[in-house]
Parts: structure tokens; C-alpha cells; sequence
């Protein structure tokens, strides 16, 4: 790795850090817990705390809404809050409406996905660019603006989950640059693989074995599932009848009863 390399990742380090400590105002005690129990890749936040038992559930969602009423519905009663990181066009597209201000109203997170869901690097090779700095600030940007159409402070709005959940150092210095905070999902279970319909073959992941993926996964970590940011989808394509979202009750269920907690990562506060 080069000099000029090493610096950039702990400039974006660095710049991370500082916009979580103003984002809670306890800057020299938050970003010493963060260097010590979250786990950073690429700049970006991709698992929280990891000495506490909480779990931060994630849904992204761009031209599918089908699990949208179903969630919002079991978040409710299983009074659990999570996480809505939709696109610009989510936000824009009329049918959405409703349910984007029925999330607002439960007190639901919600964020930014991007405004047109663009591909910002290569699948081959990671580290390049398939957009330059302006088209990547004024896609978030314009992202950023339906989300205040929904009147919801951009400063209360700073997480941002990218599209495809793809990006490297660079997008995630320009995201700090703008003021915000790019996380991503915790690897490890195939959560994410809910999208995936049975045209993909191989890629093709069932629901009954993406919630034994999760459950696989906080037996066999030494911090089990401490900290997770769980990936799942607002809604699927609809060859993809096998939807996941389903099985959203028996999977709060089933981590309730191994103790865990479930947050907004809005809602960090320092080990004591």
C-alpha cells in the first residue's frame, strides 16, 4: 500500500469518527469506543458496538414496495424499530407515499439510498470509479431533497446505506465530505440475499435458509450477532415468491429469546 494510500483511509477514518462524535457531541469518549468496538471496511460503518447485545434492522428499498404494509405492520406490534434507507425515486414514486409517512410516524429511521441507485464501482475492481465526485454529490444530494419533501431534517437523516451496498474509500470520503455517515451491512449471514429470485440459480437463496443463516451465525461468532446491522429488503421482485419478510416474526421472536435488543443506530450511546 502507498503512502499517499495510507493517508487517505486514515483521513476518511478520521473524518468518520468526528461526524459521529458531533453527530452525539461526546467527540474524544465516542470516537475511542468506536476505534475500539466497531468494525469500519472502506471507511464505512459496518457493525456497531460489538460488546452489546443489540441489533440494528436494515431495509433498503428502490423499485419494490410489496413487503412494505407486512413490515410496518409486525415492526408495530412487535414494537421494534428500524431502519428505511430508500431511494430518491422510492421517495418520488406516489404509491410510496403512504407508507413512507406511516414509517415517519411509528418513528422509524429513515435515510438515504441513493437517488437513482447507481453503480459506483466496477464488480471486478473494487477500488476504481464509475462516477466522478459531482455526480456522486449530486445524486445524494437530490436523494437527500425528497427525503426533506417528507419533512424530516437532513441533519436527523445522516446515515446513508449505498446502492447495491457497493462502494469503496473514495465514496466513502465524499459522503463524509457531505455531512454524512455511510454504513453497511454486517457480513456474515446471507440476509441480503433476499432479493434473489430462481432464474439466478446457485445465487438463488431460499428464506428458510437465510433465517438459518442468521441464526447459524450468532452461534458460532464469538460475538454472536453483538452490534449487527441485518440487511433486508422492502421488497422483492415478484418471481420471488418465497418473500423473506415473512418470516420477520418468528426471526424478532427467536432473537429475543437469545437476549438481544433492537435499535436505531441514531440511538448510540458510550459503554459505560
Amino acid at each position: 500500500m502507498t503512502l499517499d494510500a495510507l493517508m487517505k483511509i486514515l483521513i476518511s477514518s478520521w473524518l468518520f469518527l468526528i461526524s459521529i462524535a458531533l453527530l452525539h457531541g461526546q467527540e474524544n469518549g465516542w470516537t475511542n469506543h468506536l476505534r475500539q468496538y466497531a468494525l469500519m471496511d472502506r471507511g464505512g460503518l459496518v457493525r456497531a458496538d460489538t460488546t452489546k447485545p443489540v441489533i440494528y434492522i436494515s431495509f433498503t428499498g428502490g423499485d419494490y414496495n410489496d413487503g412494505g404494509k407486512w413490515i410496518s405492520k409486525v415492526l408495530r406490534k412487535k414494537k421494534v424499530k428500524a431502519h428505511f434507507f430508500l431511494t430518491g425515486d422510492f421517495y418520488r414514486d406516489r404509491k410510496n407515499e403512504q407508507l413512507i409517512r406511516s414509517l415517519i410516524r411509528q418513528g422509524h429511521y429513515l435515510g438515504p439510498h441513493s437517488d437513482k441507485h447507481l453503480l459506483y464501482a466496477p464488480w471486478t475492481n473494487r477500488d476504481s470509479l464509475l462516477v466522478t465526485e459531482d455526480e456522486f454529490k449530486s445524486d445524494l444530494e437530490n436523494n437527500y431533497r425528497e427525503i426533506v419533501r417528507f419533512g424530516i431534517n437532513r441533519a436527523a437523516s445522516r446515515f446513508f446505506m449505498p446502492p447495491y451496498e457497493w462502494y469503496n474509500q473514495q465514496i466513502s470520503s465524499w459522503t463524509n465530505e457531505m455531512g454524512s455517515i455511510l454504513v453497511n451491512f454486517t457480513p456474515g449471514t446471507r440476509s441480503n440475499a433476499d432479493y434473489t429470485t430462481p432464474d439466478m440459480g446457485g445465487r438463488y437463496i431460499a428464506s428458510q435458509e437465510i433465517f438459518d443463516s442468521i441464526l447459524d451465525y450468532e452461534k458460532t461468532s464469538p460475538s454472536g450477532l453483538n452490534g449487527f446491522i441485518l440487511l433486508l429488503h422492502l421488497g422483492t421482485h415478484p418471481s420471488r415468491t418465497d418473500k423473506f419478510y415473512y418470516l420477520l416474526p418468528p426471526l424478532i421472536d427467536s432473537l429475543r429469546s437469545l437476549g438481544y435488543q433492537f435499535d436505531l443506530l441514531t440511538n448510540l450511546v458510550l459503554a459505560k
